[in-house]
């Protein structure tokens, strides 16, 4: 079997999903090989040899603006400089950053303008981000050189991505398969057709993740369909699964053998059983071709496997040492997306809460919720290590559990892993202060997470199942805990109110001036199928717009009753973030990042500030545990005395990382501490056991728990879950 993910997804990083099915095939002992078809075409573009080709093909008669006519001039220093640039940031010849950062070593264009505040924006991140940084900048030049002079669909992580995007119809997407083949095309089909008469596979599975695989993925199919007319292809991943439900045309499968849909693993085993033998007919959630007639075949009564069956991720065969590093924009939390290498893994399969109101609830990938035993995964964490020796993780779930994501902090604290990780969640009010130290002792160093619409009716009505209140106090906690937090944000959702989109700005403003939140993004609301908004729009005030459906089917087009147009506070939203992000801007009006009027804000210029710090919370809960992630204190006794009297005391002193506490105790309590913390260490207890002991030799546990010495070292590791 190959297995391939199209151009292009990312640069840094693969994208999971032929490894997950890898892993999987090796459980059923099925071979099967590997490969990132997207980072094999940007190495083979991005050489020496692949720019000389480049500027020889570039027609001189579309040299039309001056940035193109510098590139040009600059082709020379292009050539030079690729390789030494792309080694780099392949993090091969980290020495390069000086020559990169001291100027005139890149040649520089168009994108190298947006440069002013480069100083302020690297000033904390170091010369090697700088240069990473710098070196993007030269790549992107490039890109642009290629979309105006080479190839109009090029782009770093997608390829003509507007052939695939709410194509209803497959008209536009079919003409463009029987015209000539691209300069990319080009480069994509001769590394394929080389590693399809390497591998010699029986069956080629297509993975499409995101509509700028669509084209690529029919163009390889194509490619294979014509000079390997005995190979079969099947396509799954994320595309069809949300798209491709209501496929009715009969030419997709001039291209493709099979389509499956939803978890890969049990419809791509009863492929191959139908490979070795032609008379089966047992398919799993499967479209192909009977009697000229698109079919979807449901038959098998096998179940889909668990997720404890489906094997650890295999990431062999794929160029690790080769993907590249880049930095787009100086912003931490995007960075995480594309620079450096993360092990992608799952932490469970679904969403544990599946009720957004935006989002595809109804589909099996959301719906069906079912976790992982965090032994079993951290288990796989370490194959992994050992299969790839990266030690960063990319949990790419919907929304992982908090439950799920404690345990697993506690079992990777146990075998005392070094690993850095991060992830997407909900904001709930179970990332309490202790919950976010114990994660950040566990190496996660960031999250991000829908917070939507800053207002209460509007998260009420989206069902997120949260307050901005308590996002606030949420944020606010794994702030405290060192973790990077970036926030999720959305415009434009049925019936919001200008007044609310004004307010939903100043909630994020305040959010960003407390350094609560590090990092955001808006996105516009987009209607989808298969959320409940798309099933039931009457009941959410919109009238959508619908085609005739043949081919992809997710985004829908619409018109909101309110009849206000979203579209207009697009740019206002997103400057005044950017600005917000690189800590300036904050006592600028709102009404100075619109162009035309809006409402003043109704929310009190205090509200995350009060929402944040009223936290006056006493009780204990019987069944919480307890757990110390600190090392054992250094302990001296002494006497003190007053009016005659004296008693003995002792002050244990506690050494961290970075840090040392002191805490002063009457004797007995500090022996009693010292001889528990031991008990407690790296393991959680339940607190009513601890509170039972305490209370054979003291009396008031409370009293001792919120004491001042107690209160130190429970902000320094002595956590309650």
């Amino acid at each position: 079997m190959l297995l391939i993910t199209p151009p292009f997804t990312q640069l840094n990083t693969p994208y999971p999903a032929t490894a997950y099915i890898k892993g999987f095939l090796n459980t059923k002992n099925i071979s099967a090989f590997q490969m990132d078809l997207g980072i094999e075409v940007i190495l083979e573009l991005f050489s020496k040899k692949g720019l000389q080709q480049l500027f020889q093909t570039a027609e001189t008669s579309k040299l039309t603006t001056e940035n193109l006519q510098r590139i040009y001039s600059l082709k020379n220093d292009y050539i030079n400089t690729i390789d030494a640039v792309i080694a780099f940031l392949q993090g091969n010849n980290p020495t390069l950053a000086r020559q990169v950062c001291s100027g005139n070593f890149l040649p520089e264009a168009f994108r190298f303008n947006q440069l002013d505040d480069m100083e302020w924006a690297f000033g904390t991140m170091g010369m090697q981000d700088k240069a990473k940084h710098l070196a993007t900048l030269y790549l992107e030049d490039l890109s642009d050189f290629i979309v105006e002079c080479i190839d109009g669909n090029f782009g770093f992580s997608r390829y003509a991505e507007r052939l695939g995007r709410s194509a209803n119809s497959f008209d536009e997407l079919y003409a463009e398969l029987q015209n000539e083949t691209t300069y990319i095309d080009k480069i994509t089909l001769k590394i394929l057709e080389k590693r399809v008469k390497e591998i010699q596979p029986k069956l080629v599975l297509i993975s499409v993740p995101f509509p700028g695989n669509l084209y690529s993925a029919f163009r390889s199919a194509q490619f294979i369909k014509t000079n390997f007319p005995e190979i079969k292809i099947s396509m799954g991943g994320g595309f069809p699964n949300t798209e491709l439900r209501s496929l009715k045309d009969t030419r997709v499968f001039e291209f493709f053998d099979f389509i499956t849909l939803d978890d890969g693993e049990l419809p791509v085993e009863l492929l191959c059983s139908k490979i070795q033998n032609p008379n089966s007919d047992e398919f799993k959630r499967t479209f192909f071709l009977e009697n000229n007639e698109v079919v979807y075949k449901n038959n098998t009564t096998k179940p889909d496997y668990k997720q404890a069956e489906v094997g650890t991720p295999d990431y062999s065969d794929l160029l690790l040492d080769k993907y590249i590093s880049v930095i787009e924009i100086a912003n931490p939390m995007h960075s995480l997306w594309s620079d450096g290498r993360w092990n992608k893994l799952t932490m469970a399969h679904g969403c544990y809460w599946g009720k957004c109101t935006f989002c595809d609830v109804s589909l099996d990938y959301i719906k069906i919720y079912e976790p992982i035993a965090a032994k079993i995964l951290v288990d796989r964490m370490e194959e992994m290590i050992l299969q790839t020796g990266e030690t960063g993780f990319h949990f790419v779930d919907e929304a992982a559990p908090p439950a799920l994501m404690r345990e697993v902090a506690l079992e990777i604290l146990k075998r005392k892993l070094v690993v850095t990780w991060w992830t997407n969640i909900r904001f709930e009010k179970s990332f309490t202060q202790d919950l976010c130290l114990l994660l950040k002792a566990s190496g996660c160093i960031a999250v991000s997470g829908g917070l939507e619409v800053a207002s209460d009716r509007l998260l009420a009505l989206i069902k997120k199942g949260v307050t901005v209140e308590q996002v606030a106090k949420v944020t606010h906690h794994f702030t405290e805990a060192g973790i990077m937090v970036h926030a999720y944000l959305m415009y434009g959702y049925p019936t919001q109110t200008i007044q609310e989109t004004v307010d939903s700005l100043e909630m994020v403003r305040q959010l960003l001036e407390l350094g609560v939140i590090q990092s955001g993004f808006w996105h516009q609301f987009a209607m989808t199928a298969h959320s409940p908004v798309g099933l039931n729009p009457e009941e959410f005030g919109v009238i959508p717009q619908q085609n005739e459906i043949t081919f992809a089917n997710n985004d829908i087009q619409f018109k909101d009753k309110t009849g206000i147009n979203h579209d207009k506070f697009s740019f206002g939203l997103k400057k005044s973030l950017f600005n917000y992000m690189h800590g300036i801007c904050f006592d600028y009006e709102l009404q100075d990042w619109f162009d035309f009027k809006i409402p003043k804000t109704k929310i009190q210029p205090d509200f995350i500030e009060k929402a944040i710090f009223d936290t006056s919370d006493f009780s204990l809960k019987p069944t919480a545990k307890i757990i110390w992630i600190g090392n054992q204190p250094i302990t001296e006794h002494f006497t003190k005395s007053k009016k005659g009297n004296s008693w003995e005391m002792s002050k244990l002193t506690f050494h961290f990382k970075s840090d040392a506490v002191e805490i002063t105790l009457e004797k007995e309590l500090a022996n009693w501490l010292a001889t528990t913390l031991p008990t407690i260490t790296m393991k959680s207890v339940l607190l009513k056991d601890i509170k039972q002991d305490f209370e054979i030799n003291f009396e008031d546990f409370e009293l001792f728990w919120f004491s001042k010495p107690m209160k130190t070292l429970r902000e320094s590791g002595l956590l309650i879950l």
